[in-house]
């Protein structure tokens, strides 16, 4: 699947983070580990941003100045709707060029979406997007090997892929960057997130 199909997927299920159920703390403990690495606060950026904001919300707070990227057309809409002073940008991370330079970058349960062949080159634009010391966090599928699957567990279709713990690891050690942190966080679930640092 493209990103775009992705987004087209998305756009069909965006109710279900317009929900009263839907758990708003999701991801937050993460983020306010991944903040205690940033000082001070500058630009901030929201990859897959969604249409809740939470974290857009949290950036805030903590001083960030944020926009957000999305190739959902409707989660935009909702987000736009929620955040009126917030840039957001429909776009495809693979081929959409980041311009600016940023503190804090954020791609939570978001670019996990994107082609695997696609995976070492946006996270090379993403290091190469921040600022010296600036501080990336992101979730992916915690597998042992490289590898992508499609499943329908929310409805539509919908593409995964992942380079692994150690493929990970390895890549953003090769960019010079620190790992701050790595956690399974949803065990048994193969649900990981990372810290990483600029160096």
């Amino acid at each position: 699947m493209t990103p775009d199909e992705i987004g087209h997927a998305y756009d069909q299920i965006t109710h279900l983070w317009d929900d009263a159920c839907f758990d708003r703390r999701n991801g937050i403990a993460q983020h306010e580990k991944a903040l205690q690495f940033v000082k001070p606060p500058g630009n901030a950026l929201d990859i897959g941003c969604g249409p809740t904001g939470r974290f857009i919300d949290l950036l805030q707070q903590a001083g960030f100045t944020v926009s957000g990227l999305d190739v959902s057309a409707n989660m935009l809409s909702l987000a736009q709707a929620r955040h009126p002073s917030v840039a957001f940008t429909q776009a495809d991370i693979c081929t959409y060029p980041l311009t600016d330079t940023y503190d804090f970058i954020t791609a939570w349960d978001s670019i996990w979406h994107i082609p695997l062949d696609q995976q070492v080159p946006v996270m090379e634009k993403i290091v190469a997007s921040l600022n010296p010391g600036g501080v990336f966090i992101f979730s992916f599928g915690g597998v042992e090997e490289a590898g992508a699957h499609v499943d329908n567990f929310m409805g539509p279709e919908v593409y995964y892929s992942s380079l692994g713990t150690q493929g990970f690891l390895r890549l953003f050690m090769e960019m010079g960057c620190v790992i701050r942190h790595v956690e399974f966080d949803q065990y048994p679930e193969l649900h990981t997130y990372m810290i990483i640092e600029k160096g």
